[in-house]
Order: structure tokens, then sequence, then C-alpha cells
């Protein structure tokens, strides 16, 4: 599986961006995808993931902000990004994992696209 991260960009506090990650590869549809983010100086962390089964998780500091979600037929999973804070500003990453673990744990994913930066000005 390879994974295609953009979407990212600069937008002003309050506003919305939409993140696409598509990926290729046969066992996409199998698959679960996350969400992760890296601010500079500071640690990748879990934003949201999605199964394949379309179940999906958030961190705390996403939740009803942000919507994970996909489009198995054009093996594409979005991540819709609404009231942007400058605390969401990072390089965004989406990951793949056939794996049945915790989506909240980097190490659980086996592919990563290259990441795509959201920048939010206040």
């Amino acid at each position: 599986v390879q994974l295609q991260a953009s979407g990212g960009g600069l937008v002003q506090a309050g506003d919305s961006l939409r993140l696409s990650c598509a990926a290729s590869g046969r066992t996409f549809g199998s698959a679960a995808t996350g969400w992760f983010r890296q601010a500079p100086g500071k640690e990748r962390e879990f934003v949201a993931a999605i199964s394949w089964l379309g179940g999906v998780t958030y961190d705390d500091s996403v939740k009803g902000r942000f919507t994970v979600s996909r489009v198995n037929a054009k093996n594409t999973v979005y991540l819709q990004m609404n009231s942007l804070k400058p605390e969401d500003t990072a390089v965004y990453y989406c990951a793949a994992t056939h794996s049945y673990s915790d989506l909240r744990v980097q190490e659980h994913y086996d592919y990563w696209g290259q990441g795509t930066l959201v920048t939010v000005s206040s």
C-alpha cells in the first residue's frame, strides 16, 4: 500500500480544510487508516482513524471538529477539519494498517504517506 496525503494549506482560525489520503494497492479496502500530526518541536500524535468497516475513533482534542471518512471505490480517506485552531498547526500524516490492534498507536501502522502541512493563523 502506498499513500499520498494532500490538501494542506494556510488558513485562519475558524476555517475549514479537507485533507485527502489517496492509496494504491489492492488491499487498501481491507486496511484501517489513521491520521497523525506532528507540530513543530513536538512528537507525532494520533488524530483520528477509520477501520475498514467504517468504525471511527478520534483524539479528544479534535472530537466534534474533525470527521474522518473513506470512499473505498476511490481508495481515498478524508479528514474534514472544521473550526480550526492555531494549535492544529502541524504536518499531518496518513497511515494504513491491516492490524486489528489499537488504531491510536502509530507503531501499529505499516504504511505511511508523506506529510501535508496545515498552518492555522490566529
